[in-house]
Parts: structure tokens; C-alpha cells; sequence
């Protein structure tokens, strides 16, 4: 029996691939993840309640693009966030942002550009579903590195013209994952005025946007409304799995220009799976309530500082801007890992699982992803022994 190809050169996915590394080595102490960015801190109190009420909506299916109430909840939220007014026919409620990362590729990449194989952009490191939905249409993924000294943000624009003609979609993660770094304003007119000039779409993974040290991170919306951008240009990709510590609710939204959300609606309405509309009536009250994301900010806030503390003086240090992630520099990521987890019981990702080699060069490599996601003193201790058994 034949099987497709496309994926056939896809490495296994980082935590089945961590398992493999770790699993059946004994843990030196008491084990502490520090993996996976699955938000520990409280959800918002008024959940349980908000579901309770909206049982029976599980008898119904539910709403394809969202229910109305949600998509002017989370039009609501843009308008205050952002500055910008949002029709409903510019948004869509997505079981999860990684569904509309994905599925936005299948809708929108054209089958050629310029009559030539399209390509994908992204950073490299990135979240693992950027080269997937590359993949399955049939496009050439392009890695980009993003390294310290592009302040951890791809150079798009260093890229050759025959490469930027072909290209199709960018997609960007600010704040980035894993590194926490933050596009400027200026950034983002610029990756605009790219996408103008060579004719691709910006698929901005804006997931951590309110988790951040000092300032709001900029959003593609509000800068793409300044400079006079076509909103067809443009997509932004919003979570409640990091805002709100909701990871197991699914639920997101895009936002784009008209015709592009009729084209993922419509491929949603042939092969998707919306939001059950209980949890659509959670999202919406979500959306619709700042203080849960102040005092979970708040939180963050205090591991930052607890990290500058702990681990500010070692060389290569990088504290976030934002985001819930260390991208913290080592001689090799597994070996690294495998050190953590036998002497200490400290579970970490190898950075390279989060990266392309390309040109014999994986810029993941010399690098471990810590997540910030553990209650404070758990995050203390698992950071004390991070700088104790690799740095001291």
C-alpha cells in the first residue's frame, strides 16, 4: 500500500521525541516540567458557571464562523486592545489557533506563484504547524533564522528576490516562541511594505500578545490600519489558551479581510470543526473580561523577575520581553536535557526540536526552552536547579 510523501521528512514531533529521550532514564529528583507551554496559573473563576448555563447548547451544532455574540466579544476586545473596528465579517472563532494556522494555508496559498512552486516563510525556530500547513499545500517551506543578532526576529527582507517573488505566506510569531521577542511597530510596517511589494499574505501568530514585562506588544492590526494596508494582506491569530490559562477550551479567533474569512469559512463549513457552542458562550464572557488577564500578566511579571534574578548573570542570558519561555544558551540541547533530568529532575525541551537544520546548521541546537507556565515557588526551584547542575 502506497502512503503520501509530503510528510515523509518530517522529524517526530518534540514531545514524542523528548519521551524518547528522557523516558527511560531515571529522574534524579522530584520531577518538574518545564516543557510544554501549558498554562498551571487558575482559569477564570466565572467559568464553571458560565458553562453550567449553557449546557443545552451541546444539543445543537454549533455556529460554523462563531456564534454573533462571541464574534462582537471578541470584536469588542480588538477595538479596546487595538484600536481597531472589526465587522463581524472579518473575524472567525477557531477550535484553537493551531486549527486556523493550519487550515488559513489550506484556504488561501495559491497553487503557483509567478507560474513557480509558492513558498512559505518562517522563523526558524518556530511552532512546528507553520511547516506542516507549508507542506500540505504543496509549497516550499523557508526557514529563516531568527538569532540574537536579528533580535531574535526573521530578516525577511535579506531573503533573495527570486525567493521573496515565490512567496506566498509569511507567517510571524510576536511574541515570539520560544525566544520572547517583540515586533516593533516598525517591524511590522516594514514585513507590510515586503508583503506589498512581493505580493504575499502576513499570517501573524499574535497568541502571547498579553503576556508581556512592560509595555503592550504592537499588533499587525492596528499597524496595518496605519500605514493603508490591504486587510486581505493580513491575518492575526489570537488564543485564550495563554490570555486566559485556557489550553483545554480550544479557542481563538482569526482576523483577516473580508474575502479571505469567506475563504476559510467556506473550508470550514466543508471539513472543519467549530467551537460546541457552550464552550463558544465561555469564550465569549472571556473575551469580554480584562481583570482575569491583569492579575494573570501579574503573575508572569514575578517569574520574570524571579528568572533575572536567578539566571541574569550567566552569559547569554536573554530575558523576555514576553511570552512565557527561557531560550536559554547551552553547550547542546539533549545533552543539556539529559543532564536536568538525571541529576536534577528538571524536564526541558532541546532547542533544536523546535528548529530546521538548514545548511548544516539547526540554530536550536546550542539552546533549551524553559516554560514559565509552574506556580512560582515550583518555577523557583526548577530554575535554581537549571543554574546550579548547567551553570555553575
Amino acid at each position: 500500500m502506497a502512503f503520501p510523501e509530503r510528510f515523509a521528512n518530517l522529524p517526530e514531533y518534540a514531545f514524542p521525541r523528548l519521551r524518547a529521550l528522557l523516558d527511560h532514564r531515571p529522574a534524579g529528583g522530584e520531577p518538574i516540567a518545564m516543557t510544554i507551554g501549558e498554562p498551571r496559573h487558575p482559569m477564570p473563576d466565572f467559568v464553571p458557571e458560565v458553562l453550567a448555563r449553557a449546557t443545552a447548547g451541546f444539543a445543537r451544532y454549533p455556529a460554523n464562523e462563531g456564534t454573533s455574540a462571541l464574534l462582537d466579544a471578541i470584536s469588542g476586545w480588538v477595538g479596546r486592545r487595538y484600536g481597531v473596528a472589526l465587522a463581524p465579517e472579518r473575524l472567525m472563532a477557531l477550535h484553537g489557533t493551531r486549527e486556523g494556522l493550519f487550515n488559513a494555508a489550506l484556504a488561501l496559498c495559491p497553487e503557483t506563484k509567478n507560474g513557480q512552486k509558492p513558498v512559505v516563510l518562517m522563523p526558524n525556530p518556530f511552532y512546528q504547524v507553520y511547516a506542516v500547513a507549508a507542506l500540505a499545500v504543496g509549497a516550499e517551506p523557508v526557514y529563516v533564522p531568527a538569532l540574537a543578532e536579528t533580535g531574535y526576529l526573521p530578516d525577511f527582507g535579506a531573503l533573495p528576490t527570486a525567493i521573496l517573488d515565490r512567496a506566498a505566506i509569511a507567517y510571524l510569531c510576536s511574541p515570539a516562541n520560544p525566544q520572547g521577542a517583540v515586533a516593533s511597530r516598525a517591524d511590522w510596517a516594514a514585513l507590510l511594505q515586503l508583503a506589498e511589494r512581493h505580493d504575499f499574505r502576513i499570517f501573524a501568530d499574535e497568541c502571547y500578545a498579553e503576556i508581556y514585562r512592560d509595555d503592550p506588544p504592537p499588533g499587525i492590526l492596528s499597524v496595518a490600519e496605519e500605514v493603508g494596508a490591504d486587510p486581505e494582506r493580513v491575518l492575526s491569530f489570537h488564543s485564550l489558551s495563554k490570555r486566559s490559562n485556557l489550553p483545554g477550551l480550544r479557542s481563538g479567533f482569526v482576523a483577516a479581510g473580508p474575502q479571505s474569512i469567506k475563504a476559510i469559512r467556506q473550508l470550514r463549513a466543508y471539513a472543519g470543526a467549530p467551537l460546541p457552542e457552550p464552550l463558544q458562550a465561555v469564550a465569549t464572557a472571556v473575551w469580554a473580561d480584562e481583570a482575569h488577564v491583569v492579575e494573570n500578566r501579574a503573575l508572569y511579571r514575578a517569574k520574570y523577575a524571579l528568572a533575572d534574578d536567578i539566571l541574569g548573570d550567566l552569559p547569554g542570558y536573554h530575558p523576555p520581553r514576553a511570552g512565557f519561555f527561557l531560550w536559554l544558551p547551552v553547550a547542546d540541547g539533549e545533552e543539556a536535557a539529559i543532564r536536568l533530568w538525571q541529576e536534577t529532575g528538571v524536564r526541558v525541551l532541546p532547542g533544536a526540536y523546535l528548529s530546521r537544520e538548514v545548511d548544516g546548521v539547526n540554530p536550536g541546537a546550542g539552546h533549551i526552552r524553559v516554560a514559565l507556565v509552574a506556580p512560582e515557588a515550583e518555577t523557583r526551584r526548577g530554575l535554581t536547579l537549571i543554574r546550579d547542575c548547567l551553570y555553575s
